[in-house]
């Protein structure tokens, strides 16, 4: 049991890493010891996460791109291939919201959600799964974790179509790649997130005592909620779970009778 949860020699990649949900992953990564690269389509908020993480300890490293597009997925698998040669851990966490009437849906904020929340996780994953098979070993496999949202497993009270579409398909994308990929020691499970402050949950950041009151637990999420369940299926803690979402989301999804907080 010694040095279950231990990340130390491992590198990690966690894309939307430079606010909300994907920076408390890097900085839990961080702390329990791995190399941690972010990315995100603004440079200059990478690079000033990136700084912020290695002034509290730790190798962080700041790679500016969009990886809305297969190209930029590509040229992101690229830029770690070339730099590392492997990768240990990667966190699809980049993500898009689009809330508008039924009748007022736009086509752009359907493809826009549909493409960064479903697409780009599996070409990805898909463009770097010879890095992540040279890191892979039966004693030690490597991980990949989808960022979903509880969304994708129950309604919540808003417009939000494209959201809902693409987070329940990232839950069962989770299932297919893990399924696929287990053969080469690559085990890709899923967080479910509830109510955490990011600019993605506006109501979590801006109405944080609102929300707390309509969750089972009384709270909205910690950092540490997020980076703990991370940390499991990053380390070795997780080394026998392939293809499972876990909801972080104090008790909003399976332990409450009412609907949870919009």
């Amino acid at each position: 049991m010694k040095d279950l949860f231990t990340l130390q020699g491992r590198v990690a990649l966690v894309t939307g890493g430079s606010r909300g949900i994907g920076r408390m992953i890097a900085r839990g990564f961080l702390e329990y010891g791995a190399k941690v690269y972010v990315s995100s389509r603004k440079a200059q908020a990478c690079e000033a996460t990136a700084a912020a993480l290695r002034a509290q300890g730790g190798e962080c490293i700041a790679i500016a791109q969009d990886v809305s597009t297969v190209e930029g997925c590509r040229s992101l698998a690229g830029e770690i291939e070339r730099r590392e040669g492997r990768l240990d851990i990667l966190v699809n966490n980049a993500g898009a919201a689009w809330a508008a009437e039924f009748d007022e849906f736009p086509e752009h904020g359907w493809d826009k959600v549909m493409d960064l929340n479903v697409k780009s996780p599996f070409f990805l994953t898909q463009a770097l799964h010879g890095a992540l098979k040279a890191a892979a070993s039966e004693e030690r496999p490597a991980k990949v974790i989808n960022i979903a949202s509880i969304d994708g497993i129950r309604l919540n009270p808003l417009e939000t179509y494209s959201y809902h579409a693409s987070k329940s398909a990232l839950i069962f994308l989770t299932r297919r790649l893990a399924a696929k990929l287990v053969q080469d020691r690559i085990l890709v499970t899923a967080i479910a997130p509830g109510p955490f402050a990011s600019e993605m949950n506006r109501a979590a950041r801006d109405n944080p005592d609102l929300v707390a009151s309509r969750t089972p637990l009384r709270r909205i999420g910690r950092d540490e909620d997020m980076a703990g369940a991370a940390i499991y299926l990053a380390s070795r803690a997780g080394d026998y779970v392939a293809g499972e979402t876990i909801a972080v989301d104090g008790g909003i999804t399976y332990a409450s009778a009412t609907p949870g907080p919009s």
